[in-house]
């Protein structure tokens, strides 16, 4: 397996994998996602694959890509300290190549990437009721840190 920053020539296959993630949040929580639809368009991936600030890197076997990872640095504001931050924006692995480590695999290559560009910390969301994603993250050494509440009206 090969693990490299996502060219044009990925944004159909991550555009399928995009619609694997946003079916299991559509099951989730229906009121929030549309089923049928992917978090960025095909326009949105073609600005993102060369943008430094938000790479998108894809694990690919016998030419194949498998999974992503999404990351956005980031630099807090506010009354926190500037500290560099690499926020994992999305991560997934195709439904048939899952539990083969791939996942983990490109966890570590996100982390290694985070600690080359000098971060301080990995941050990234998960939804409540996705158990498979949390137990994942927590595998990886992932502590939670805040939590967002919500009172639907």
């Amino acid at each position: 397996m090969e693990i490299r920053r996502a060219c044009r020539e990925d944004i159909p296959r991550i555009l399928e994998l995009l619609s694997q993630v946003l079916e299991v949040h559509a099951k989730l929580r229906p009121d929030l996602f549309a089923s049928g639809t992917t978090k960025y368009n095909q326009a949105q991936l073609e600005d993102m694959v060369n943008d430094d600030m938000n790479p998108i890197f894809v694990a690919e076997i016998d030419n194949e890509v498998v999974g992503y990872a999404f990351c956005q640095l980031r630099i807090p504001s506010g009354n926190m300290y500037p500290v560099r931050v690499l926020h994992l924006d999305d991560l997934c692995v195709d439904e048939k190549y899952r539990q083969q480590h791939i996942g983990e695999q490109l966890f570590k290559f996100v982390l290694e990437e985070a600690k080359r560009r000098g971060c301080y910390e990995i941050t990234l969301n998960s939804w409540n009721g996705n158990e498979a994603a949390t137990k994942f993250y927590e595998k990886m050494g992932l502590k939670t840190r805040s939590r967002i509440l919500e009172y639907i009206l």
